[in-house]
């Protein structure tokens, strides 16, 4: 383990066979050295902070432990500045941690305009906290040691913790922490590298949406009155009315016969064939997402000269553990998908991981004949055999039990399912009472997550409570947490298996010129050069056997992904 420390005015390494200060300017060049030399893990605060600069300059970062992903592990949430991580290391009050006089000192950027440390030498408030602006105090080449070596003593900490938690299966848990990390590693490069774009293409499927590219105010102002018109002449009379008006919309669909309470698409769905306004509405909305939120500004500001689209990227959304990210990479509309096109000479492999939740419960429960299950290249074939129903029934109660779903025909599903496989279903039923009873749950690999209030879904002004629905009550705020719990045990656990798999991946394709562009859910994007499309694809779906078995400590369950080498993102089967 090598601490790694990046300050305003240089950096600092320390661990066996290194004690080291180094210049701004040789940072890039003296890292790479020394992982030759020693082949560390490298410890640092946060990836993003200490880790960018690396990355940029195109070195290969292999082995890290992350404190802040640590942290989120142990601790659960978001939050995991230095300041979190010392506080958890040291059993102090998270509510306590000194906070930052300045926004951009969140833990993960120093600001050299807000260093008030002055002749102040304490790393540590009276209190034991880390002192809110360490990064920006840690000026000369002594506190920049102190924060490494503190760096270390958190390192040992956080492992400590996790034998604790782990007990036997520490071992699982440490792997996670070393997935996550280079997640986080990951998420540098990606925002390095991008995702490829065929930005002619681009201009096109945004003009079928959006109109023409504008040249001012009022020819946009025209453009709009014209998209909004297609809906508009299907009530004659309600020119005027305002389309991004929830209580207006509502009204306008009064109108024409149709009661909602609310204007959301999947209220409206099934109007879509009373009335040609509908399907109107919802064609427009479709094509106004893409006009407000994917036109031609979101194509100037986010996909760069080099036909590539970046945006901020997260190892950790704060909940269950899922890789986020920013500017249109993880919810691009699929009328844009045809734009994702390789570079001239490349290829991609995509690979997506199939009915990978029911699988991940299968290794969560240890419910053998679940796991039996998981053998078939389409798992709700054998359990319809077991349940003695057809595959859509079966689907449905799978799904049942993973979304907590008790009504109608998906409750009865469920409750065979229950019959058939008690262990696994057992399993989420402990997770509903936990997060009913505000009692914080684990996922596989140990990631802690936390319940304060899971938030109801609100309702659009004017609309009325849905009849009978228990989702709206203060009855129902406790079914959603037991939901959630049930389900985030699965999907934190699905997030920390892809993240092991991605994280393989990274280092497989690298050979062969390849590299992750995209990850998105359960999804990878590789882009490679065409000549070794074969070799990588092979990469992809060998590392899935493996990571998987390493992640779940057994081979009993399988897992599957869909892999195919397509040039456009759009050419891949949905």
């Amino acid at each position: 383990m090598v601490a790694l420390v990046l300050g305003p005015q240089g950096a600092y390494a320390v661990g066996p066979g290194v004690d080291e200060a180094w210049r701004l300017g040789d940072v890039v060049g003296r890292f790479a050295d020394t992982a030759r030399r020693l082949g560390p893990r490298w410890v640092v605060w946060s990836a993003a902070s200490t880790l960018r600069g690396i990355v940029g300059a195109g070195v290969d970062v292999s082995r890290t432990w992350d404190l802040a992903e640590a942290h989120r592990i142990v601790h659960g949430g978001w939050w995991a500045t230095p300041g979190h991580v010392v506080a958890g290391c040291r059993g102090l009050a998270e509510s306590d941690v000194p906070a930052p006089r300045s926004p951009r000192l969140s833990g993960f950027d120093g600001d050299l305009f807000d260093v008030a440390a002055g002749e102040d030498v304490c790393l540590l408030t009276a209190e034991g906290h880390l002192r809110a602006d360490a990064i920006a105090w840690a000026t000369d080449d002594g506190r920049l040691r102190e924060l490494a070596v503190l760096a270390l003593d958190c390192q040992s900490a956080q492992r400590d913790a996790l034998e604790r938690i782990g007990g036997a299966h520490v071992s699982r848990l440490e792997r996670t922490v070393w997935s996550e990390s280079a997640a986080a590693v990951l998420c540098l490069e990606l925002e390095r590298d991008g995702l490829p774009v065929d930005r002619v293409a681009a201009e096109d499927l945004i003009a079928a949406s959006a109109g023409p590219r504008p040249h001012d105010d009022e020819e946009a102002a025209r453009i709009r009155g014209d998209r909004d018109a297609v809906v508009l002449r299907h009530a004659g009379g309600r020119e005027r009315t305002d389309l991004r008006n929830p209580g207006q919309v509502r009204d306008l669909l009064l109108s024409v016969g149709v009661d909602v309470p609310s204007t959301r698409a999947w209220v409206l769905e099934p109007y879509r064939h009373t009335h040609p306004l509908v399907d109107a509405l919802l064609r427009w909305r479709k094509d106004e997402r893409i006009a407000t939120t994917y036109g031609y500004r979101w194509l100037d500001d986010h996909v760069g000269t080099d036909d590539r689209l970046r945006g901020g990227w997260t190892a950790c959304d704060g909940a269950a553990g899922r890789m986020t990210a920013q500017n249109g990479l993880h919810n691009l509309p699929a009328p844009l998908r045809p734009a994702i096109c390789a570079a001239p000479g490349h290829v991609f492999v995509r690979a997506d991981l199939g009915q990978i939740e029911p699988r991940v419960l299968a290794v969560v429960s240890a419910d053998r004949a679940f796991a039996e299950a998981t053998r078939a290249d389409d798992l709700y074939a054998p359990v319809a055999a077991k349940l003695g129903a057809d595959r859509p029934r079966a689907k449905v109660a799978v799904l049942a039990a993973m979304y907590g779903q008790r009504s109608g025909a998906a409750g009865e599903a469920l409750k065979d399912l229950e019959r058939a496989y008690p262990v696994a279903m057992g399993v989420l039923d402990r997770a509903y009472a936990d997060g009913v009873a505000r009692r914080p749950v684990r996922t596989w690999g140990g990631r802690l997550i936390r319940f304060g209030g899971v938030p109801v879904p609100a309702l659009e002004p004017g609309a009325q409570e849905p009849s009978g629905s228990a989702e709206f009550s203060a009855s129902g705020a406790d079914g959603a947490r037991g939901r959630f719990a049930r389900n985030a045990i699965i999907q934190g656990s699905a997030a920390e298996l892809f993240k092991a798999w991605a994280a393989t991946v990274r280092h497989a394709v690298r050979p062969l010129g390849g590299q992750i562009v995209l990850c998105l859910h359960d999804e990878l994007l590789v882009h490679v050069p065409e000549q070794h499309a074969s070799a990588a694809a092979a990469a992809v779906e060998g590392t899935l056997t493996s990571a998987a078995r390493t992640w779940a400590g057994t081979d009993e369950v399988r897992f599957v992904a869909d892999t195919s080498v397509v040039r456009r993102w759009s050419e891949a089967k949905a």
